[in-house]
Protein backbone atom coordinates (compact mmCIF):
# COMPACT_ATOMS: atom_id res chain seq x y z
CA UNK A 1 0.00 0.00 0.00
CA UNK A 2 1.21 3.51 -0.77
CA UNK A 3 1.57 6.03 2.08
CA UNK A 4 -1.54 7.87 0.90
CA UNK A 5 -3.69 4.78 1.38
CA UNK A 6 -2.10 4.12 4.77
CA UNK A 7 -3.14 7.58 5.92
CA UNK A 8 -6.56 7.14 4.31
CA UNK A 9 -7.08 3.99 6.36
CA UNK A 10 -6.35 5.99 9.52
CA UNK A 11 -8.73 8.72 8.37
CA UNK A 12 -11.48 6.19 7.60
CA UNK A 13 -11.07 4.61 11.03
CA UNK A 14 -11.33 8.06 12.65
CA UNK A 15 -14.49 8.87 10.70
CA UNK A 16 -16.05 5.53 11.63
CA UNK A 17 -15.28 6.01 15.32
CA UNK A 18 -16.42 9.63 15.35
CA UNK A 19 -19.78 8.82 13.80
CA UNK A 20 -20.22 5.88 16.16
CA UNK A 21 -19.52 8.00 19.24
CA UNK A 22 -21.69 11.02 18.45
CA UNK A 23 -24.45 10.27 15.95
CA UNK A 24 -26.41 7.45 17.70
CA UNK A 25 -26.78 9.57 20.84
CA UNK A 26 -27.79 12.59 18.76
CA UNK A 27 -30.46 10.59 16.93
CA UNK A 28 -31.73 9.14 20.20
CA UNK A 29 -32.11 12.61 21.68
CA UNK A 30 -33.88 13.90 18.58
CA UNK A 31 -36.58 11.23 18.81
CA UNK A 32 -36.81 11.02 22.60
CA UNK A 33 -39.36 13.06 24.55
CA UNK A 34 -37.13 13.23 27.65
CA UNK A 35 -33.51 12.87 26.51
CA UNK A 36 -31.18 12.18 29.40
CA UNK A 37 -27.47 11.47 29.72
CA UNK A 38 -25.54 11.14 32.98
CA UNK A 39 -22.60 13.45 33.55
CA UNK A 40 -19.94 10.66 33.45
CA UNK A 41 -21.34 9.40 30.14
CA UNK A 42 -21.52 12.95 28.83
CA UNK A 43 -17.91 13.60 29.84
CA UNK A 44 -16.79 10.35 28.23
CA UNK A 45 -18.58 11.10 24.97
CA UNK A 46 -17.19 14.62 24.89
CA UNK A 47 -13.62 13.47 25.58
CA UNK A 48 -13.66 10.70 22.96
CA UNK A 49 -15.21 13.01 20.36
CA UNK A 50 -12.64 15.70 21.16
CA UNK A 51 -9.82 13.16 20.87
CA UNK A 52 -11.01 11.87 17.49
CA UNK A 53 -11.60 15.36 16.06
CA UNK A 54 -8.15 16.49 17.23
CA UNK A 55 -6.50 13.42 15.72
CA UNK A 56 -8.24 14.11 12.40
CA UNK A 57 -6.97 17.71 12.38
CA UNK A 58 -3.40 16.55 12.84
CA UNK A 59 -3.75 13.67 10.40
CA UNK A 60 -4.99 16.01 7.66
CA UNK A 61 -1.85 18.10 8.19
CA UNK A 62 0.29 14.95 7.89
CA UNK A 63 -1.50 14.08 4.65
CA UNK A 64 -0.67 17.56 3.32
CA UNK A 65 3.01 16.85 3.99
CA UNK A 66 2.63 13.57 2.10
CA UNK A 67 1.23 15.45 -0.90
CA UNK A 68 4.06 18.00 -0.79
CA UNK A 69 6.70 15.27 -0.89
CA UNK A 70 4.85 13.40 -3.67
CA UNK A 71 4.71 16.47 -5.93
CA UNK A 72 7.93 18.26 -5.00
CA UNK A 73 10.20 15.19 -4.83
CA UNK A 74 8.47 12.40 -6.78
CA UNK A 75 11.72 10.48 -7.38
CA UNK A 76 12.55 10.40 -3.67
CA UNK A 77 8.96 9.93 -2.51
CA UNK A 78 9.23 6.24 -1.63
CA UNK A 79 12.51 6.90 0.18
CA UNK A 80 11.22 9.82 2.24
CA UNK A 81 7.75 8.42 2.98
CA UNK A 82 8.84 4.91 3.87
CA UNK A 83 6.92 2.58 6.18
CA UNK A 84 8.51 3.58 9.53
CA UNK A 85 8.12 7.29 8.75
CA UNK A 86 4.43 6.87 7.91
CA UNK A 87 3.81 4.88 11.09
CA UNK A 88 5.69 7.48 13.15
CA UNK A 89 3.70 10.37 11.63
CA UNK A 90 0.36 8.63 12.23
CA UNK A 91 1.34 7.60 15.76
CA UNK A 92 2.42 11.17 16.54
CA UNK A 93 -0.98 12.46 15.42
CA UNK A 94 -2.79 9.97 17.65
CA UNK A 95 -0.43 10.52 20.59
CA UNK A 96 -0.52 14.32 20.45
CA UNK A 97 -4.31 14.32 20.31
CA UNK A 98 -4.43 12.01 23.33
CA UNK A 99 -2.19 14.34 25.33
CA UNK A 100 -4.19 17.45 24.41
CA UNK A 101 -7.51 15.74 25.14
CA UNK A 102 -6.24 14.59 28.53
CA UNK A 103 -5.18 18.14 29.40
CA UNK A 104 -8.59 19.56 28.48
CA UNK A 105 -10.52 16.79 30.26
CA UNK A 106 -8.52 17.05 33.49
CA UNK A 107 -9.13 20.80 33.59
CA UNK A 108 -12.92 20.30 33.71
CA UNK A 109 -13.63 20.86 37.41
CA UNK A 110 -17.19 22.07 36.93
CA UNK A 111 -19.81 22.83 39.56
CA UNK A 112 -23.46 22.88 38.50
CA UNK A 113 -26.15 24.66 40.49
CA UNK A 114 -28.75 25.59 37.88
CA UNK A 115 -30.11 24.08 34.70
CA UNK A 116 -28.43 20.97 33.33
CA UNK A 117 -29.94 21.11 29.85
CA UNK A 118 -27.33 21.15 27.07
CA UNK A 119 -28.46 23.12 24.04
CA UNK A 120 -26.86 20.77 21.53
CA UNK A 121 -27.32 17.44 19.76
CA UNK A 122 -24.47 15.84 21.71
CA UNK A 123 -22.27 16.55 24.73
CA UNK A 124 -20.18 19.26 23.11
CA UNK A 125 -17.59 21.03 25.24
CA UNK A 126 -18.55 24.63 24.47
CA UNK A 127 -22.22 23.93 25.20
CA UNK A 128 -21.27 22.14 28.40
CA UNK A 129 -19.22 25.11 29.63
CA UNK A 130 -22.31 27.34 29.48
CA UNK A 131 -24.01 25.39 32.29
CA UNK A 132 -21.72 25.64 35.37
CA UNK A 133 -22.17 28.39 37.93
CA UNK A 134 -18.41 28.34 38.61
CA UNK A 135 -15.83 30.32 36.68
CA UNK A 136 -14.95 28.64 33.37
CA UNK A 137 -12.38 31.14 32.10
CA UNK A 138 -9.52 28.68 32.65
CA UNK A 139 -11.38 26.00 30.67
CA UNK A 140 -12.00 28.43 27.84
CA UNK A 141 -8.31 29.33 27.86
CA UNK A 142 -7.40 25.65 27.62
CA UNK A 143 -9.73 25.23 24.65
CA UNK A 144 -8.19 28.28 22.99
CA UNK A 145 -4.66 26.93 23.48
CA UNK A 146 -5.70 23.51 22.23
CA UNK A 147 -7.41 25.11 19.24
CA UNK A 148 -4.21 26.94 18.33
CA UNK A 149 -2.20 23.70 18.39
CA UNK A 150 -4.80 21.50 16.69
CA UNK A 151 -6.53 23.94 14.33
CA UNK A 152 -4.59 27.09 13.55
CA UNK A 153 -1.05 25.68 13.41
CA UNK A 154 -1.97 22.59 11.34
CA UNK A 155 -4.17 24.73 9.09
CA UNK A 156 -1.31 27.19 8.61
CA UNK A 157 0.99 24.29 7.75
CA UNK A 158 -1.54 23.01 5.21
CA UNK A 159 -1.78 26.45 3.60
CA UNK A 160 2.01 26.72 3.33
CA UNK A 161 2.10 23.20 1.90
CA UNK A 162 -0.34 24.14 -0.84
CA UNK A 163 1.59 27.31 -1.59
CA UNK A 164 4.65 25.13 -2.20
CA UNK A 165 2.56 22.70 -4.26
CA UNK A 166 1.18 25.57 -6.35
CA UNK A 167 4.72 26.85 -6.94
CA UNK A 168 5.79 23.46 -8.23
CA UNK A 169 2.66 22.94 -10.34
CA UNK A 170 3.06 26.32 -12.05
CA UNK A 171 6.49 25.21 -13.26
CA UNK A 172 5.01 22.21 -15.07
CA UNK A 173 4.72 23.01 -18.77
CA UNK A 174 2.41 20.22 -19.93
CA UNK A 175 -1.30 20.49 -19.22
CA UNK A 176 -1.53 16.76 -18.59
CA UNK A 177 1.24 16.86 -16.00
CA UNK A 178 -0.35 19.85 -14.27
CA UNK A 179 -3.74 18.12 -14.18
CA UNK A 180 -2.20 14.95 -12.78
CA UNK A 181 -0.47 16.90 -10.02
CA UNK A 182 -3.63 18.79 -9.09
CA UNK A 183 -5.73 15.62 -9.10
CA UNK A 184 -3.62 14.20 -6.27
CA UNK A 185 -4.54 17.18 -4.06
CA UNK A 186 -8.13 17.96 -4.98
CA UNK A 187 -9.76 15.41 -2.68
CA UNK A 188 -7.58 16.33 0.30
CA UNK A 189 -8.17 20.04 -0.23
CA UNK A 190 -11.94 19.49 -0.34
CA UNK A 191 -11.93 17.57 2.95
CA UNK A 192 -9.68 20.18 4.59
CA UNK A 193 -11.97 23.01 3.50
CA UNK A 194 -15.10 21.36 4.91
CA UNK A 195 -13.59 20.07 8.16
CA UNK A 196 -11.33 22.97 9.11
CA UNK A 197 -13.84 25.57 7.97
CA UNK A 198 -16.53 24.15 10.26
CA UNK A 199 -14.17 23.56 13.21
CA UNK A 200 -12.46 26.97 13.08
CA UNK A 201 -15.76 28.84 12.77
CA UNK A 202 -16.97 27.01 15.91
CA UNK A 203 -13.97 26.94 18.25
CA UNK A 204 -11.85 29.93 17.26
CA UNK A 205 -14.42 32.70 17.55
CA UNK A 206 -15.30 34.75 20.67
CA UNK A 207 -17.92 32.97 22.73
CA UNK A 208 -19.86 36.23 23.06
CA UNK A 209 -20.58 36.02 19.33
CA UNK A 210 -21.56 32.36 19.31
CA UNK A 211 -25.06 31.32 18.31
CA UNK A 212 -26.29 27.96 19.70
CA UNK A 213 -28.44 27.23 16.66
CA UNK A 214 -25.62 28.10 14.25
CA UNK A 215 -23.13 26.03 16.26
CA UNK A 216 -25.45 23.03 16.11
CA UNK A 217 -25.83 23.47 12.36
CA UNK A 218 -22.07 23.75 11.83
CA UNK A 219 -21.41 20.72 14.04
CA UNK A 220 -23.37 18.61 11.56
CA UNK A 221 -20.64 19.31 8.97
CA UNK A 222 -17.71 17.93 10.95
CA UNK A 223 -19.76 15.45 12.96
CA UNK A 224 -21.87 13.77 10.29
CA UNK A 225 -21.35 15.29 6.85
CA UNK A 226 -17.55 15.08 6.72
CA UNK A 227 -17.30 11.40 7.80
CA UNK A 228 -20.02 10.56 5.29
CA UNK A 229 -18.46 12.48 2.40
CA UNK A 230 -14.81 11.52 2.98
CA UNK A 231 -15.03 8.06 1.35
CA UNK A 232 -16.94 9.52 -1.59
CA UNK A 233 -14.55 12.45 -2.04
CA UNK A 234 -11.44 10.27 -2.00
CA UNK A 235 -12.98 7.62 -4.26
CA UNK A 236 -13.74 10.27 -6.91
CA UNK A 237 -10.01 10.74 -7.42
CA UNK A 238 -9.71 7.08 -8.44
Amino acid sequence: HTPMYFFLSNLSFLDLCYGTVSMPQALLHCFSTHPYLSYPRCLTQMSVSFFLATAECLLLAVMAYDRVVAISNPLRYSMVMNGPVCVWLAATSWGASLVLTTMVTLSLHLHFCGTNVINHFVCEILSLLKLPCSDTSFNELMILITGIFTLMLPFGFILLSYVQIATVVLKIHSAQGMLKALSTCGSHLTVVTIFYGAAISTYMKPQSKSSPDLDKFISVFYGALTPMLNPLIYSLRN
